[in-house]
């Protein structure tokens, strides 16, 4: 059996307690606990937070250029330009997808995350060559980290015949969602796009989750199409928006009718806090009880010099960008950051209760809000119940 002992730790900054794994299960929390063994391994917490494992529930692991010398940023300003950019440079540069998301698995674990979805680039250009190499990873990382993988057109779809078979040959080589992007300004049919994309899902049993950047009341219509295809199906719960730009665009009246499509078909929102642009109101929809998530999205890839794949510091630009100031607001960032990614991706047992998987953080701080604000480097990384990284350093 394998043991875990954390001493003197405040789950959530809570009373100082003492936490015990089994086979990678919370089994006790409480003060005073004696280790049940010789080959306990025990750790002293020395007071520090515990939270539960970090989770990014947006990126792109296949695709960034972390580890690799520096790349000099020049794409264009228009989503197009960025696009065609990475399709340029992946030719040219000819990287390894496995590469790529072996070093972006490292850096996050280092930085406490033990969950992370993530889209992977499907298109007429490189098949299935990008999922092929982060399922390899995500096999070889089976123990340290969860993955759960999207099978993604960043290309457009209908406009490029032949990638929405691609997308179904990744969900039955084992994608764990369909995605899409944009479907009036991209593929230009936003009923065809989505019918496309959900009736995929629905013949698979896998979730949705779309990238919707469109502006205003366009973005507004596609999140009413997409609600109307999660009513219709039954998918309530399986959906997930990515960046929802409109939300912070439109007016107070449309607002809140698209919360209430949200609620009533349970769908969720990921915003990674953008610096160029106006977002969803978080503290709006959280309390609604909008289900929100966050995520590092791209780094250091042909998009943009910026990522370092630390949510901690994904939950301070949450913060940052709303203007949030009180403690309390910071501290619900980092509950997306945590709980609120957990259920996004239908994680099981997540938390630090008993029963419990023992995925967790010991993070530096007097409160949560210091530990956001601070970001030191994570005292102790645990995944199942296994010390995947310590002191900052990844130990895989």
């Amino acid at each position: 059996m394998n043991h875990l002992l954390l001493k003197n730790v405040r789950p959530l900054e809570g009373d100082t307690v003492d936490v015990l794994a089994v086979d990678g299960t919370i089994q006790k929390v409480a003060a005073g606990i004696s280790s049940p063994g010789p080959d306990t391994a025990v750790i002293e917490g020395e007071n520090r937070i515990l939270v539960p494992g970090l989770v990014d529930c947006h990126t792109h692991i296949d695709k960034t250029f972390w580890g690799l010398p520096w790349h000099r940023h020049q794409a264009g300003p228009r989503l197009i330009d960025r696009i065609e950019n990475e399709r340029r440079l992946r030719r040219e540069m000819n990287l390894s997808p496995e590469i790529s998301s072996e070093n972006q698995v490292r850096q996050a674990i280092r930085m406490g995350t033990t969950h992370i979805r993530t889209h992977v680039d499907v298109d007429t250009e490189i098949g299935l060559r990008h999922l092929e190499g982060v399922q390899a990873t995500r096999e070889r990382f089976k123990n340290q980290i969860t993955i759960q993988t999207v099978a993604f057109p960043q290309s457009g779809m209908l406009i490029r015949p032949g990638t929405a078979q691609l997308l179904e040959e990744a969900v039955k080589a084992g994608a764990d969602l369909i995605g899409g992007i944009d479907p009036s300004s991209m593929d230009r049919d936003p009923a065809g796009h989505l019918d496309t994309i959900f009736d995929i899902a629905d013949r698979h049993a896998v979730g949705v989750d779309i990238h919707v950047h469109e502006h205003g009341m366009l973005g507004g219509f596609a999140i009413e199409l997409i609600a109307e295809r999660t009513k219709a199906l039954g998918f309530q719960g399986k959906v997930n928006i990515s960046h929802a730009f409109c939300l912070g665009m439109v007016d107070e009246e449309y607002l809140n009718q698209l919360v209430d499509l949200l609620l009533e078909n349970s769908i969720s929102i990921m915003s990674h806090a953008p610096g160029y642009i106006a977002f969803p109101p978080i503290k709006r929809l959280f309390q609604a009880g909008v289900v929100l998530c966050s995520g590092s999205d791209g780094i250091r890839d042909s998009w943009g010099p910026y990522g370092n794949a630390d949510m901690l510091e994904r939950a301070m630009l949450l913060g940052y960008r709303s203007n949030y100031r009180k403690d309390e607001d910071l501290e619900m960032c980092l509950e997306i950051a945590t709980f609120g990614g957990a259920r996004v991706m239908g994680t099981k047992l997540y938390g630090l209760e008993v029963g419990c998987r023992a995925d967790f953080v010991l993070l530096s701080g007097e409160t949560r809000t210091e530990a956001i604000v601070s970001r030191g480097p994570r005292k102790l990384v645990v995944k199942n119940g296994l010390i995947v990284a310590r002191d900052g350093d990844c130990l895989i």
